[in-house]
C-alpha cells in the first residue's frame, strides 16, 4: 500500500502544478459512482416506447452485458495505478501500438457519451423546479373550469380557432370542438409566462435548435452549483455523494420492492414479451425484422445507463491502494447497478404497464417523480417528497459524470492526446480547466436539450460515442494480455470470460448500427461518427505540432515503455482485422434493421 509520503509525491511533485490527490478508497470510488442508478431513470419511458412490453427485459440483458464487460475493465484499470480518467484511458494504450489515433478516439468517444449527462440531467431538474413553482393547469383542474365560465362564452362555432379544430379533426362535432377549444384557450392563457418565456433560439442546420429559455436558465445555475462542490476536490465530492446517494437510492430501492411485496404487480403488463407493432404505439407486434430493430435500438439506449458503473474505476490515481481498490469498486457498483436495473423497470411496467409508461412526463422525465411516488403511496404528500428526491437523485447523477468525465479529459491532456490546458490542477486537486471545458461544452448541449424534440437526440448521438469506445476497450482486454502479458495485474480476469466479452464487443457493434436510428433521428450514427471525428485534428495538433510526434513519458510508463518506445505489435494483424469486422457489422446492421411501418 503507497505510504502518506508516496501519495504526497504524487499529488505534488517537487516543481510541478499540484497533480490530483491520493485520497479515496474503494469506498469512496463507489459512492462516486453511485449516481449510476439514477440513470435508468433518464430513459426508462423512452425505452418503454420503442420496446412495449419487452423493456423490462431489454434492462435486464443489458445489465447483465454491462456487469459482465466490467471484469475486462477492472483487469486492465489495475494495470494502471498512476492513471485517472477511467477505462477508456488505459485501454487506449493498448491501441497505440497499432495506431495513434485510435487511442484518443477512444478517449474522446468515452468523454462526450458521458458528459451529456450534466446537460440532460439539469434539463430534467429544471423541468422539475418549473413544474413546483409554476405549475401548467391540467384539464379538468378548478382554475381552468373557473376561466371557462368567465370567458369560455366568447368562443363560438364561427370562431376561427374552432373551426380550424373541425377541419382537423374530422367528424368531431361543433359543440366538442368548442369545448376543446375553450379547454386549450384556458390552459394557454394560465400557463405561467415563465414556461414559454424564451430569450432568442439559434437553429444549426444539421444539427437542430439552441433554445435559450427558462429551462436553460435554471439548468445552468443547477450546473454552476454542482462545479462548486467539486472544485474542492475528490474528498468532498465523495463525501457529498455518499450523502445524497443514501438519502435517494434507499427510497427508489422501496420503490422497486414494495410493489412486489404488496402484490401491486399486474403480471400481465410483464408478460407476451413482444416489441410494439411501431415505436410509441402501444400495441404488440412480433418478432419481425421490425420488432428486432425496435428493441435492439432499445438495448442500445440503455447501454448508456446500465454499463455506466465503469466510471467507478476513473479514480485510480486517486486512490489509497489502486491494486486493491480497483476491483472492488468497479465490482460493488456492478452489483448496485444490478440490484436497481433489475428491480426498477420490472415494477414500473409491472404496475404502470408499457401502455401507461407513454405518458408525455414518463417519456420526458419530469412526471417520474409524480409515478413513483404512487407506486408506493396514493398520499400527495409522499408525490412531494418524491420530486425533492428526484430532484436529489439528478444531482447525484451529474454529479458523478463531472467528476469521471472532467478526469477523462484530464488524463487525456497529461497522455499527449488532448489539449495541454486541460491538465490543469487547483490546489484542491480538482481537474478545474477540464471541468469548465465539461461545463462550456454542457451549456452548449443544455441549449439544444431544452427542448423536448432535442432531449433524446443528444442522447442517441451521445450514445454512438459510447458503444465505440466500448467496442473499442472490450477488444482492448485482449490486445493487453498479447501485448503487455509481463505487466502485473493486481486482478486478473479468466481467460474465458475475456473471450465471451470480446464477442460482447462486437454485440455492441450490432447495437450501434441498428439502434441509432431508432430514435426519431434517421442521421444519428453519422451525426455521432462525425462528431467522434473532431478529435483527429486536435490530437494531430498537440501530438504532432506541440509535442513533436513523441508522447509524455508518463503516457505509458505503466507498460514499462520509455523514450518513445511503443513496444512490439505481438498481436500483428489482429487488432485491424477486429476494426474491420466491427465496422463491417456496423454498417450490415445499419443497412438490415429497419423500422417497421
Amino acid at each position: 500500500m503507497p505510504s502518506e509520503t508516496d501519495a504526497a509525491m504524487y499529488s505534488s511533485a517537487s516543481g510541478d502544478s499540484p497533480k490530483l490527490q491520493r485520497a479515496l478508497d474503494w469506498r469512496g470510488a463507489f459512492w462516486v459512482a453511485a449516481g449510476v442508478p439514477p440513470l435508468v431513470l433518464f430513459s426508462i419511458g423512452g425505452i418503454a416506447g420503442v420496446a412495449g412490453q419487452a423493456a423490462f427485459v431489454v434492462w435486464i440483458v443489458s445489465m447483465i452485458m454491462g456487469f459482465s464487460q466490467s471484469f475486462t475493465y477492472a483487469e486492465i484499470a489495475g494495470m494502471f495505478g498512476n492513471k485517472s480518467g477511467g477505462t477508456s484511458v488505459y485501454g487506449a494504450t493498448a491501441w497505440l501500438r497499432y495506431s495513434k489515433m485510435i487511442a484518443p478516439l477512444s478517449v474522446w468517444c468515452n468523454w462526450f457519451a458521458w458528459s451529456p449527462v450534466l446537460s440532460l440531467g439539469c434539463a430534467i431538474a429544471a423541468g422539475y423546479i418549473l413544474n413546483a413553482l409554476f405549475a401548467i393547469p391540467v384539464e379538468g383542474s378548478q382554475p381552468v373550469l373557473d376561466w371557462i365560465a368567465a370567458n369560455g362564452a366568447q368562443i363560438t362555432a364561427e370562431s376561427q380557432a374552432v373551426i380550424d379544430y373541425m377541419a382537423a379533426n374530422a367528424g368531431v362535432s361543433a359543440a366538442d370542438a368548442i369545448a376543446a377549444v375553450q379547454t386549450s384557450s384556458a390552459i394557454e392563457a394560465l400557463t405561467p409566462a415563465v414556461r414559454v418565456w424564451e430569450a432568442f433560439n439559434v437553429t444549426i442546420p444539421g444539427l437542430g435548435t439552441l433554445h435559450f429559455n427558462s429551462t436553460f436558465v435554471i439548468g445552468a445555475v443547477l450546473m454552476l452549483i454542482i462545479f462548486a462542490i467539486q472544485h474542492r476536490g475528490i474528498a468532498s465530492t465523495a463525501r457529498a455523494q455518499k450523502v445524497l446517494a443514501v438519502i435517494v437510492l434507499v427510497p427508489l430501492f422501496l420503490v422497486g420492492i414494495v410493489p412486489i411485496l404488496t402484490g401491486s404487480i399486474n403480471y400481465m403488463n410483464v408478460s407476451d414479451i413482444v416489441p410494439p407493432t411501431v415505436a410509441y404505439g402501444g400495441d404488440a407486434g412480433s418478432w419481425n425484422v421490425g420488432g428486432w430493430t425496435l428493441f435492439l435500438g432499445a438495448l442500445y439506449i440503455a447501454a448508456w445507463s446500465t454499463y455506466g458503473f465503469e466510471t467507478a474505476v476513473c479514480y485510480t490515481a486517486e486512490m489509497k491502494d489502486p491494486a486493491r481498490d480497483t476491483f472492488k469498486a468497479i465490482f460493488f457498483s456492478g452489483l448496485l447497478c444490478m440490484i436497481f436495473y433489475f428491480l426498477i423497470p420490472f415494477s414500473f411496467q409491472g404496475v404502470f404497464g408499457a401502455a401507461g409508461m407513454l405518458d408525455p412526463g414518463i417519456v420526458d422525465g419530469t412526471g417520474i417523480a409524480a409515478a413513483l411516488g404512487s407506486m408506493v403511496s396514493t398520499s400527495n404528500f409522499v408525490t412531494q417528497i418524491f420530486v425533492i428526491l428526484m430532484i436529489m437523485a439528478l444531482f447525484l447523477a451529474i454529479m458523478t459524470a463531472m467528476a469521471g468525465s472532467s478526469r477523462t479529459l484530464y488524463q487525456g491532456s497529461r497522455d499527449g492526446w488532448l489539449p495541454k490546458y486541460l491538465s490543469h490542477v487547483n490546489d484542491h486537486g480538482a481537474p478545474t480547466n477540464a471541468m469548465w471545458t465539461d461545463l462550456g461544452f454542457n451549456l452548449f448541449l443544455l441549449a439544444l436539450a431544452s427542448d423536448a424534440g432535442g432531449y433524446f437526440y443528444v442522447l442517441a448521438i451521445s450514445n454512438v460515442g459510447y458503444l465505440t469506445f466500448n467496442f473499442l476497450n472490450l477488444n482492448a482486454g485482449w490486445i493487453h494480455r498479447i501485448d503487455s502479458g509481463h505487466v502485473k495485474r493486481p486482478w486478473k480476469a479468466p481467460t474465458w470470460l475475456i473471450g465471451v466479452n470480446t464477442l460482447l464487443a462486437f454485440v455492441n457493434a450490432l447495437l450501434l448500427g441498428a439502434g441509432a436510428k431508432v430514435w426519431g433521428y434517421s442521421g444519428a450514427l453519422w451525426s455521432g461518427v462525425a462528431f467522434a471525428a473532431l478529435i483527429l485534428p486536435v490530437f494531430w495538433f498537440r501530438h504532432y505540432m506541440q509535442d513533436g510526434g513523441k508522447f509524455p513519458p508518463e503516457a505509458l510508463e505503466d507498460l514499462g515503455l520509455s523514450n518513445g518506445d511503443l513496444g512490439e505489435r505481438k498481436a500483428g494483424f489482429l487488432p485491424y482485422l477486429a476494426l474491420i469486422v466491427g465496422a463491417a457489422i456496423v454498417l450490415w446492421a445499419n443497412w438490415f434493421f429497419v423500422l417497421p411501418e
